[in-house]
C-alpha cells in the first residue's frame, strides 16, 4: 500500500475513537445532570444524527476545497468539540454536551471520506485492499476509544472529563499526521457530459450504483438496528449479567473489523458480488439463530455473524462504488452513498429500542428479512443485466517520497 493509505489508516484510527467513546460514556457521563433519565441516550443519538446530516455536505466540501484542507479542518473542529464536551461536563450543561456530540458527528462524517481518499490513492484493482485496510483501523478505535475513560481519569483526575481531553489530543496528533503525510490523490479528469441535473439522474438510476450503495446502506442499517437492541434484550429482558452482555457486544465489534484483514483479498479472488452474497447469508443465519433460541450462545453467534456480514457488505459496497460513476461524478456519488449509508444507520439506531419493546426480540429480527430480500433482488437484477458499469476512475497511484512506485 502507498504511504497515503497508511497515513489515512493512522489518522482514522485516532479520529474514529470518537464514536466508541461516546457510545460507551455518553449516557454515563451526563446521567447526573441530564434533565430526565429519558434523555440519557440523546448524546449518542446526536452524534449519529450529526453524521447522517453531514456526510453529503462533507463530500461536496472535499470537491470544492480538496480533501486535505477539509480533513485538516475536521481535525481542528474535532479537537474544539472535544474541549467543548469537557467544558459542558465541568459546568453540568447537558445541552452543551449534546451540542458537542452533534459537532463530533460532523467530524465523523468527514472521516468517512478517508476511505475514498485511500481508494483514490491506488490503482483500480487494489481499491478493495485499500478500503479494507482503512476499515481495519476500526479495530484500534474500538479498543482505544472506551479505554480513554480510564486513561483520562489518571491524567485529569475525573472519570469522564479526562477522556475528552485525551480525545482532543488524539485529534491534534491526527492533524499533524495528515498535515505532514497526506497528499491529495491525483485523478485523471474527463470532460463533463450533460448538465448537473442529468448527471445526477444518471447516477441515481444506475443499477450498479444502487447495488453498491444499498449493500453498504442495508448492511449498516440492519447491523445498527440489531446491535442497538441487543443490550436491552439481553440484560433487561433476558436477565443476562452485564458481563455476559458486554462479552457479546465486544465479540460483535471484533467480528465487524477483523475480517477487514482479509476481505479485500477475498474481493480480488472471488469478486464483489460473491462477498455481498456471503454477507447476506451471514445476516440470514444471524436472524435464524436469534429467533430459534435466546440462550447466551445463540446471542453470541448471532452477533458475531452480524459483525461478519456487516464487514462483507460494507467493504464490498464501498469498493464496488468507484466502478459505478464517472470521474466528474466522484464526490457527488460518494456523498449520496454516504447519505444513504448513515441515514439507514441513524434510522436503525433510533428506532431499535421502540421496535424491540413493541414486537420483541424475535419480531425485531424478522423485520429485517424484507431488507435482505430487497438487496438480493436488486443484486440478482443487476447480475441478469450483465453487471453494467460506468466509466471507472483511473487514479494515479501516489508515489513514495523518493519517487518510487508505492508497494505493500
Amino acid at each position: 500500500m502507498p504511504l497515503n493509505v497508511w497515513i489515512l489508516f493512522a489518522a482514522q484510527a485516532l479520529a474514529l475513537c470518537t464514536t466508541p467513546l461516546m457510545v460507551f460514556a455518553g449516557a454515563l457521563a451526563t446521567r447526573s445532570f441530564a434533565p430526565s433519565p429519558a434523555y440519557a441516550t440523546l448524546p449518542v443519538a446526536a452524534i449519529v444524527v450529526g453524521t447522517a446530516l453531514s456526510v453529503f455536505p462533507a463530500a461536496l466540501l472535499c470537491q470544492r476545497f480538496g480533501r486535505k484542507a477539509v480533513f485538516l479542518g475536521a481535525m481542528v473542529l474535532g479537537a474544539g468539540a472535544s474541549l467543548l464536551a469537557l467544558q459542558a461536563m465541568t459546568l453540568h450543561s447537558f445541552w452543551g454536551f449534546v451540542g458537542a456530540s452533534l459537532i463530533l458527528g460532523v467530524v465523523v462524517a468527514v472521516t468517512q471520506q478517508f476511505r475514498f481518499a485511500a481508494m483514490e490513492s491506488v490503482t483500480q484493482e487494489r481499491m478493495p485492499l485499500a478500503a479494507s485496510r482503512l476499515l481495519a483501523a476500526g479495530l484500534i478505535s474500538a479498543v482505544l476509544g472506551p479505554e480513554l475513560v480510564m486513561l483520562g481519569e489518571q491524567v485529569y483526575g475525573e472519570l469522564f472529563t479526562g477522556a475528552f481531553l485525551l480525545l482532543a489530543g488524539l485529534f491534534v496528533v491526527a492533524f499533524v499526521i495528515l498535515a505532514f503525510g497526506f497528499k491529495n490523490p491525483q485523478m485523471h479528469s474527463a470532460p463533463q457530459q450533460g448538465n448537473q441535473q442529468e448527471r445526477k439522474r444518471d447516477l441515481l438510476t444506475h443499477s450498479g450504483f444502487l447495488v453498491a450503495a444499498m449493500s453498504a446502506g442495508i448492511g449498516y442499517g440492519v447491523m445498527s438496528f440489531i446491535m442497538t437492541a441487543t443490550p436491552i434484550s439481553m440484560h433487561e429482558m433476558q436477565a443476562f449479567s452485564l458481563v455476559d452482555t458486554k462479552l457479546v457486544i465486544q465479540s460483535h465489534i471484533l467480528a465487524m473489523f477483523i475480517p477487514s484483514l482479509f476481505a479485500g483479498r477475498l474481493i480480488i479472488m472471488f469478486g464483489h458480488t460473491r462477498l455481498i452474497v456471503l454477507g447476506l447469508v451471514a445476516y440470514a443465519i444471524c436472524v435464524v439463530l436469534g429467533v430459534l433460541d435466546h440462550s447466551w450462545l445463540h446471542y453470541w453467534w448471532a452477533l458475531v455473524l452480524l459483525g461478519i456480514g456487516w464487514n462483507f457488505l460494507f467493504v464490498a459496497g464501498t469498493s464496488l462504488l468507484p466502478k459505478m460513476y464517472r470521474p466528474e461524478q466522484a464526490h457527488r456519488a460518494q456523498g449520496i452513498n454516504d447519505a444513504v449509508v448513515f441515514s439507514t444507520q441513524a434510522l436503525g439506531a433510533l428506532s431499535s429500542s421502540a421496535v424491540l419493546y413493541w414486537l420483541g426480540w424475535n419480531g425485531l429480527l424478522l423485520l429485517t428479512l424484507p431488507l435482505l430480500v430487497f438487496m438480493a433482488v436488486i443484486l440478482y437484477r443487476w447480475l441478469r443485466a450483465g453487471q453494467p458499469a460506468a466509466m471507472p476512475m483511473q487514479p494515479e497511484p501516489v508515489s513514495e517520497p523518493d519517487g518510487r512506485p508505492a508497494s505493500d
